[in-house]
């Protein structure tokens, strides 16, 4: 039984119904969607002028107080973060070692996720090692040797180590880190100081002298002395 051919639809048809039915929606679709894209562009351009802007004064600042102008003024941008390592730096040139170690600890705070962090921790451990805490400067660097063992500073913080034990007269353990150097390490550029540094330490061990053989000792384990001189012959007797 022959079948009743589908009706044609009219698409144009269809489509102005659609059109005049949600006019108003389709109207307030597209205003939104335009508006959304202006606000993105004017955003984008927004934070690139500032991020521009930042750049621009960061090159040009040169003291402190110009580094803490540009954290101040642009607090969440890259060039904040390289000010406050170039404020630390500054601060630890004028041996301010304890705002140094504030200032990049503020670094870290606000830019836990930053490439530097490492050497921002590294930066505080040296100046706690400048202010002669070397007990917590050894700490600061045992953490950045195992919080970040694949960074470019593990192998400079392990070697930080060094030093440190070498001062405290810890050779056997300054050694054991220059042997975990050259063997996590070995194609770092501070294996070749680990290597020197190794060749000059020596074990704090000492041998165990030799004791003397007392009269315990059986005589054939006893040290042989020089065998004694023979007598002298005795004089012939006179003739009668």
């Amino acid at each position: 039984m022959p079948t009743a051919p589908p009706r044609s639809r009219d698409v144009a048809l269809e489509t102005r119904f659609f059109l005049d039915r949600y006019k108003k929606q389709v109207i307030a679709v597209v205003i939104v969607a335009v508006i959304a894209l202006i606000a993105y562009t004017g955003y984008r351009y927004y934070v690139d002028h500032r991020a521009a802007a930042a750049a621009s004064a960061l090159a040009s600042a040169k003291t402190a107080q110009e580094y803490q102008q540009i954290i101040d003024r642009y607090p969440n941008s890259a060039a904040a973060a390289d000010a406050y390592l170039l404020l630390a730096e500054a601060q630890r040139s004028e041996k301010k070692f304890t705002e140094a170690n504030k200032t990049l600890q503020t670094f870290i705070d606000k830019f836990p996720k930053h490439e530097f962090v490492s050497t921002a921790r590294m930066a505080m451990a040296a100046n706690l090692e400048s202010m002669g805490k070397t007990d917590e400067a050894l700490a600061a660097y045992q953490q950045v040797a195992t919080t970040y063992a694949s960074s470019f500073n593990a192998p400079l913080a392990l070697l930080s180590q060094v030093y440190i034990l070498k001062g405290k007269n810890k050779n056997d353990e300054a050694r054991a880190i220059c042997e975990k150097i050259l063997t996590q390490y070995r194609t770092s550029f501070w294996a070749g100081e680990a290597m020197q540094q190794l060749r000059q330490l020596k074990p704090s061990s000492t041998p165990v002298p030799v004791v003397a053989p007392s009269a315990t000792v059986p005589p054939f384990l006893a040290p042989q002395g020089p065998a004694p001189a023979p007598a002298p012959p005795a004089p012939p007797s006179p003739k009668p």
